[in-house]
C-alpha cells in the first residue's frame, strides 16, 4: 500500500473485523475524552469522536491513513450506557423485550501527512424478541455483558436475542463498518481487492 493503514483503536473487535480485509495495520489507544458536550446529538457525538480519536494518531505517527471509530446505541431517543452489574442489564434488557434499539457508527479516515479525512455516521438496528425473565437472566449469566453498552455482545449469544436485524452492513454492529471503510479507502487510492494481488 502507498501509506501504512492505522486503527485508532485497542478493541479486539474492531481489529478482528478489520482483518477482514486481509491489508496489515498498526494500532494504538486513543486517549481522549469521549463525553457528550451539552446538547449535542447521538450522530453528532460520533462524528466527532471518530475525528477526534483518528488525529490522536498525531502522537505516535508521522504518516499513514487512519482509521478512526465511535459508537453508541439508542433507545427512546436516550444514549444507552453499560450496565455494570447484572440487574441493571437484567432492567435494560427487558426494556428492550419486543423493541428496537439503534446504533450509530461514526467512521473516520484521516490522512496524517496532508489533513485529508473523510468521516460518515452509519446506522445499524436490532430488533428484540419478546424475551422471558429467565431467558434473560440466563444469558446475563452466560454472557456477562456487563461493559458492553446495551448489555448484549452481538458478536456472541447475544444474537439469539434479536428478531432481525436492519442495516446494510452486519459489522456495524460490532462498530467498524467495512463496506463505508472500502467506499473511503478508495478515496484515498487504495483499491482493497487490487492490494491483495501485491501482498502475494
Amino acid at each position: 500500500m502507498k501509506l501504512p493503514l492505522i486503527l485508532a483503536s485497542s478493541s479486539p473487535f474492531r481489529q478482528s473485523i478489520l482483518n477482514k480485509l486481509n491489508l496489515p495495520f498498526s494500532s494504538f489507544s486513543p486517549d481522549i475524552d469521549e463525553s457528550q458536550l451539552e446538547g449535542e446529538p447521538p450522530s453528532e457525538l460520533v462524528a466527532r469522536l471518530s475525528i477526534e480519536k483518528a488525529k490522536a494518531a498525531q502522537l505516535h505517527y508521522k504518516e499513514g491513513l487512519v482509521i478512526g471509530s465511535d459508537q453508541v446505541a439508542i433507545f427512546n431517543d436516550k444514549i444507552l450506557g453499560k450496565p455494570h452489574n447484572k440487574e441493571n442489564a437484567i432492567a435494560q434488557l427487558s426494556a428492550f423485550s419486543g423493541h428496537k434499539v439503534t446504533f450509530l457508527t461514526g467512521l473516520t479516515l484521516y490522512q496524517l501527512s496532508t489533513g485529508a479525512s473523510l468521516t460518515s455516521v452509519v446506522p445499524f438496528s436490532v430488533y428484540f424478541r419478546k424475551l422471558t425473565e429467565q431467558q434473560i437472566s440466563n444469558y446475563c449469566d452466560a454472557e456477562q455483558p456487563y461493559q458492553c453498552a446495551g448489555s448484549f455482545k452481538s458478536e456472541g449469544l447475544g444474537i439469539c436475542l434479536f428478531e432481525k436485524l436492519e442495516g446494510e452492513d452486519p459489522n456495524t454492529l460490532i462498530g467498524l463498518p467495512l463496506i463505508e471503510l472500502t467506499k473511503m479507502l478508495a478515496h484515498f487510492g487504495i483499491d482493497v481487492l487490487a492490494e491483495q494481488h501485491v501482498s502475494k
